[in-house]
């Protein structure tokens, strides 16, 4: 697993600027949304183009936080990458620009509905009342990139968890714009994964400074527990 404890000078800072180191203290159960993104074959498979091993080590723990939200009656979302090589769910200055022409094509093939890659790692626990989306940028978020947030907000739901991979990308990206979008956003330190500690860590860093509460999946369980007693 990633190191995720926070450095002291910035949970100092945080003590200072605003009183105390976490945001919330509970979690209404209905109103809240465990988010998984990006957990598909395409970024665990071992040898996928995409592939980030780090994310295989953090199954249990999401799976452990959509089981405790689920029995107390929250709401589980995954977001799954979904690109098209032309029309409006194409991406082409990602594609086209920032991986090389080869690569580029292996993560788009990987990446588009019906590829066996594009598909969630089978052992996630996903369940028939689970909600399912696509995202065909970044975050999950980001306004016209996915449905998400509409449909959040038609559940009354104005929490969200944050668990998937990349730590510091669409997961970060995600952070960011639910906070932005007015969602209280939790991101769970051990239950997203990158390719490093460093870029794992720098994102959680950033995030618990300006935009999210960041709770361990035992924080996060006991905060549920919390809102049921």
């Amino acid at each position: 697993m990633h190191p995720s404890t926070l450095p002291v000078d910035i949970v100092e800072r945080m003590r200072v600027r605003r009183g105390r180191l976490h945001l919330f203290e509970s979690l209404d159960a209905a109103r809240t949304a465990l988010v998984v993104i990006d957990m598909q074959n395409a970024f665990l498979r071992p040898g996928a183009p995409s592939e980030t091993p780090m994310a295989r080590a953090i199954v249990p723990q999401i799976n452990r936080l959509a089981q405790a939200l689920r029995a107390s009656g929250g709401l589980v979302a995954y977001a799954q990458g979904s690109f098209q090589p032309q029309g409006p769910d194409a991406w082409p200055l990602f594609f086209d620009h920032m991986v090389n022409p080869a690569f580029s094509s292996a993560i788009l093939q990987a990446l588009t509905p019906g590829h066996a890659d594009h598909a969630l790692w089978p052992e996630l626990d996903v369940q028939p009342q689970d909600l399912r989306v696509r995202k065909k940028r970044y975050s999950a978020f980001y306004p016209g990139a996915c449905n998400l947030p509409e449909q959040l907000r038609e559940r009354g739901v104005d929490t969200v968890i944050i668990t998937g991979t990349l730590t510091n990308v669409c997961c970060e990206a995600s952070a960011r714009d639910a906070m932005m979008g007015d969602f209280k956003t939790v991101m769970v330190s051990d239950a997203n994964a990158a390719r490093s500690d460093a870029e794992h860590l720098g994102a959680l860093v950033s995030l618990v400074q300006f935009f999210a509460d960041v709770r361990s999946t035992e924080e996060v369980i006991g905060m549920l527990a919390v809102s049921s007693s």
